[in-house]
């Protein structure tokens, strides 16, 4: 039935759509499909269509867990930014690290075979590629792709990389699983990542994961230069320990945050 208050140009499906997105919440961003059908109030029938159906669409993936977003719902505007409070979160430290550096700094999630930017603080400089919130690039060419990336157990690498991206963007740098496995290997034993122009030309930065409370990297965060001024030894000298500090004063904000008790107020 329409919902109340409905006009005839109400189109009902649709609604119950934007209604199943707007169910995960930051403390419940893993849902079965009972709890959804809860949460919406729909029949679990109709809860499983649209879930099916959004993840059909790459809205939505699902796991042994249940359902969750993914990081493409912010192609539909800045609602998952907003929902899960990583820009309010990560601001003042990419602003802090953007005024230190001199350079632009982002922070990122992997979404298949892609990264998809979700904060960014930008400065005026002529570079090969624009970045806003929302771009998506192929994970393993970018130091951000490379730390989440690394992040994942090995079986997982295959199954994501396995994913054609949807970036549109052929990158320079395409090696082979050996040549892969081993950059990966490094950026684990270290902790962090360098991309030095296997994106596109020109594009060199530097990237270190963005960790819960619980240890799990949720996003990367990186710093952005141009190759042509700024050398790979400033890069890793100056700009890597202002990253790597920023990366842990996120993660520590973020783990605070989970430690706040969930008030639910009972009408």
């Amino acid at each position: 039935m329409p919902r109340e208050g409905a006009g005839p140009d109400f189109i009902e499906a649709l609604a119950r759509g934007l209604d199943v997105i707007r169910a995960f919440q930051p403390h419940q961003p893993t849902m079965t499909l009972a709890e959804v059908a809860k949460a919406t109030g729909l029949a679990r029938p109709t809860a499983r269509r649209i879930l099916i159906t959004l993840r059909e669409m790459g809205y939505v993936r699902s796991g042994r867990a249940g359902y969750s977003l993914t990081p493409r719902v912010l192609e539909l505007g800045v609602a998952y930014v907003r929902s899960t409070g990583l820009w309010d979160l990560a601001r003042p430290h990419l602003e802090e690290l953007s005024e230190r550096t001199g350079e632009s700094c982002s922070v990122a999630q992997l979404d298949g075979s892609d990264i998809v930017y979700v904060a960014r603080v930008a400065v005026p400089k002529i570079v090969t590629l624009d970045v806003q919130i929302g771009t998506r690039f192929p994970a393993l060419q970018t130091s951000l792709g490379k730390v989440l990336l690394a992040a994942l157990e090995s079986e997982d690498v295959d199954r994501v990389l396995a994913e054609p991206s949807r970036s549109g963007l052929v990158p320079l740098w395409r090696p082979d699983c050996g040549e892969r496995d081993a950059v990966l290997r490094e950026v684990r034993a270290r902790g962090w990542a360098l991309t030095d122009e296997h994106l596109a030309r020109g594009i060199r930065s530097v990237a270190a994961p963005l960790r819960d409370g619980r240890g799990r990297v949720f996003a990367a965060i990186n710093v952005n230069t141009h190759a042509a001024e700024t050398p790979l030894e400033h890069l890793t000298h100056h700009h890597l320990p202002l990253l790597l500090h920023a990366a842990g004063e996120i993660g520590a904000d973020v783990a605070r945050l989970e430690s706040v008790p969930q008030v639910t107020r009972i009408p």
